[in-house]
């Protein structure tokens, strides 16, 4: 059975005021979007990502509300299960919990956070994903102690609507990381391979088509003990409805400094361009081919794949 076609509105575009976001929510939330979503940056991304939501979630009643993703660095996990319970409560059961391992070094320059290892981040990330599904899936009091974390007698007050626990999108682009996801997520985001910090070439590298694919094999191996593979989920970080997607792809390459070429992004599952038929097309084709059904657009690029979205969500 092909999963149906879900899409979630991004926002990272700043707003002057409260009305203006909110009127995103309620536009986005009308729309077709199932999600919205915000980042968890400190410069990047427009607002925080928790108050945000709960603030969506008072003027909305259908859209989901979720964090794409929360830098697991920045929060203690016992006090992001009660953040993340208090907000499943507020959005009426609506939450989708992002979370992951953090890879921006401009994050942890700003804020002075430490930027570990990838492999001490992923250990920390284990062990946060054990203490948060912990406490907000039991019904009585945990104690748990890991190599980094312990508690003790907690309970989750409130308790999540969300049973379980909402649902848990896990993302990224290395084989330790999909691995997790694949072995723990509800969700799962194939992304670029982000270790040196920023979108450079090796994460363009790790855009291709073939490199997407070998992802999707470590998701499924480490899915393999379970009754189905997750489903994934893909940000379209290009896109453009153009009957010129070479001269789009070049524009894009520009304005970000990217290190490939047109013909080059536009293999990259990652880039939707071309004329309105031919990014339907696309998309049938990524779930067809890779098994995506779950695709984020930037708030910026809604507009123009509005229509799209209308047509193709929940087909």
């Amino acid at each position: 059975m092909t999963d149906a076609f879900r899409f979630g509105y991004l926002a990272m575009q700043p707003g002057p005021s409260r009305s203006e976001w909110l009127d995103r929510a309620r536009f986005a939330e009308g729309s077709g979007f199932s999600t919205f979503q915000q980042s968890d940056h400190f410069d990047r991304a427009p607002m925080a990502p928790l108050l945000t939501l709960a603030a969506v979630a008072q003027v909305t009643s259908t859209i989901r509300v979720g964090t794409l993703v929360l830098d697991n660095d920045f929060r203690h996990p016992a006090m992001l299960a009660k953040e993340i319970a208090t907000l499943d409560v507020l959005s009426g059961g609506r939450l989708e919990l992002g979370l992951g391992a953090g890879w921006m070094i401009a994050d942890y320059r700003t804020s002075g956070i430490p930027y570990d290892p990838p492999k001490v981040r992923l250990a920390r990330l284990r062990e946060s994903i054990e203490i948060v599904t912990s406490v907000l899936g039991s019904d009585g009091p945990v104690s748990l102690a890991t190599e980094r974390f312990r508690i003790e007698e907690m309970r989750s007050v409130p308790a999540p609507m969300q049973r379980p626990h909402p649902p848990l999108l896990l993302g990224g682009g290395g084989k330790r990381m999909l691995s997790i996801a694949g072995a723990h997520a509800d969700i799962v985001s194939v992304n670029m391979m982000l270790a040196e910090g920023r979108i450079g070439p090796r994460a363009l590298q790790r855009a291709r088509p073939d490199a997407t694919r070998e992802k999707i094999e470590w998701v499924r191996a480490a899915a393999a003990h379970r009754i189905a593979v997750p489903p994934l989920h893909l940000i379209c970080f290009w896109t453009a409805i153009t009957d010129d997607p070479v001269d789009a792809a070049a524009r894009k390459i520009a304005a970000a400094n990217l290190a490939t070429t047109p013909e080059e992004l536009l293999k990259s599952p990652h880039c939707v361009m071309g004329p309105r038929s031919a990014v339907i097309d696309r998309l049938h084709r990524l779930r067809d081919e890779f098994g995506f059904s779950y695709f984020t657009f930037y708030d910026s690029d809604a507009d123009a794949v509005l229509d799209i979205v209308k047509e193709l969500a929940g087909t």
